[in-house]
């Protein structure tokens, strides 16, 4: 799985980079305009869907659960200070994903995030893309940290996320992750679309 998150401050921007890894071959985009205001997130992630969808790619929305039934995505990403799963399930039509953030395995306890369709897990390393950073995550980390989902009997994915480049890709793989959640690799590669490709090839060898 390769997820790409969006870091422009702008609704055109914004749009621009989804369109740019669709073209490259990614087939989730989380749609991430951190400070704006909930008409340009609701634009920008309403353009988004409607050109994803010839893709049959999912659209996830940061954090705004309100916003994901009138913008036609797919779901909704909650960050550490958002609601819990559970809660959003209430408001959100079947089937709707939700994914949560965590940084270590207490994470889904405390916050209650068992009901999450996925996790996303970091940071790997520090990122400039992210408030806020939480602990960094190694390989060793990682590790540790996917032994301890599994053992507790929870199956959802587990993506890695936190200044993942291209060089990364086989040693994350090898701590037993899902997939990776990529920003800036993409979006401030000089060719973005040639960015996901390669990314892809990566993580799935065979289909290259």
């Amino acid at each position: 799985m390769l997820q790409f998150i969006t870091d422009s401050p702008t609704v055109e921007g914004t749009v621009s980079q989804a369109h740019a890894a669709l073209e490259g071959g990614c087939r989730w985009i989380q749609v991430r305009l951190k400070n704006a205001v909930d008409n340009d997130v609701l634009k920008a992630a309403s353009m988004i869907s409607r050109i994803a969808a010839p893709y049959n790619a999912t659209v996830i929305i940061d954090d705004r659960v309100h916003l994901v039934e009138p913008s036609g995505a797919t779901g909704v990403h909650l960050g550490k200070d958002d609601m819990a799963p559970d809660e959003a399930r209430k408001l959100l039509p079947p089937g709707t994903i939700i994914g949560a953030t965590i940084n270590r395995f207490e994470d889904i306890a405390e916050r209650r995030l068992k009901g999450a369709d996925y996790y996303g897990a970091g940071p790997f390393r520090f990122t400039t893309t992210k408030q806020r950073l939480a602990p960094v995550l190694d390989t060793e980390g990682y590790r540790k940290l996917i032994q301890q989902i599994r053992e507790a009997g929870l199956t959802q994915p587990v993506v890695a996320i936190g200044g993942i480049t291209h060089t990364d890709v086989s040693s994350l793989l090898a701590t037993g992750i899902d997939g990776i959640a990529v920003s800036g690799a993409i979006s401030r590669a000089g060719d973005p679309i040639a960015s996901t490709r390669r990314f892809l090839s990566l993580l799935f060898p065979l289909n290259s």
